[in-house]
């Protein structure tokens, strides 16, 4: 096991963000998706830890990073803006970027808006409705899924039955305690300012077109099949192929293996070769 170099938390972007940092070499930075929580990508950041210094953090508001007093909301720039920031004060730029699922889509932002910030980017999973023939079925079952949750439980429910659905039940079950726990809390925050808001980020296709950096769009091998098309459609947008990636929503959870490993494939030769 890597170990943890530092723990702590930084000013950036007028945001407390928790963050950890592990191992040394080039600078990688895992975004986390709806959990918004650096543990989510623990497992895979040990195993490159002897590679690359590692960092994760807790997105705004989630989970050890407090919600900015007196903000309203937030947006997918924002996120991307908190993610530039961390990196400048953590003296970590330029950084390779790993986001999954809305993590993937405020990576995307941080490639358009701070490419100064970003060497090489891997997005897995983008939930981008704009990829999507009918955008409003894809929405529409992802808001089913939520109503349903709360119904059991309010916000709580909501959250629950969210992660159940990405994640799959085992991986929620196999979730720590103290890790449940805070993917809970933040479905106050995920609910309220980044849900149905998120999923319809869609820059113009001449920005994503100029993207002049090395981009690995993923989409797993068992994952919800609207996930596969949205892949496809960023990807030949950004003038490269959709990879398949072993496992289903959330494989740095149960398939750290296979995401190190495809990270330092991308990153040391460049192949975009997936992993089955």
């Amino acid at each position: 096991m890597a170990k943890l170099e530092t723990r702590g938390t930084i000013e950036a972007n007028q945001a407390q963000l928790y963050y950890e940092k592990r191992g040394g070499g080039p600078a990688l930075i895992f975004i986390a998706g709806a959990s918004g929580d650096a543990e989510d990508f623990t497992q895979v950041a040990e195993m490159l830890a002897d590679a690359f210094t590692v960092v994760t953090y807790d997105r705004r508001g989630f989970s050890r990073s407090p919600w900015p007093r007196g903000k309203t909301g937030t947006s997918v720039e924002e996120q991307a803006d908190d993610a530039a920031a961390l990196l400048a004060r953590l003296k970590l730029v330029p950084a390779v970027v790993y986001g999954n699922s809305s993590g993937a889509i405020i990576a995307l932002s941080l490639l358009l808006r701070h490419p100064e910030v970003v060497t090489k980017a891997m997005l897995h999973e983008p939930p981008l409705m704009a990829g999507l023939t009918d955008p409003s079925q894809g929405m529409a079952h992802l808001r089913r899924v939520v109503a349903d949750g709360k119904r059991e439980g309010q916000m709580r429910g909501g959250m629950e039955a969210f992660i159940r659905a990405g994640a799959g039940d085992a991986n929620y079950e196999a979730l720590s305690h103290d890790h449940r726990e805070r993917l809970l809390s933040n479905g106050a925050i995920f609910l309220t300012h980044e849900f149905d808001r998120y999923e319809w980020y869609r820059p113009a296709d001449a920005d994503l077109a100029s993207i002049q950096r090395p981009v690995m769009v993923l989409a797993g091998t068992t994952s919800a099949p609207f996930f596969r098309p949205v892949a496809e459609w960023l990807a030949q947008r950004l003038g490269t192929e959709a990879v398949p990636l072993a496992g289903g929503h959330t494989p740095q959870r149960d398939r750290p293996r296979e995401v190190a490993e495809i990270v330092r494939r991308f990153v040391t030769l460049g192949s975009v070769i997936g992993i089955r």
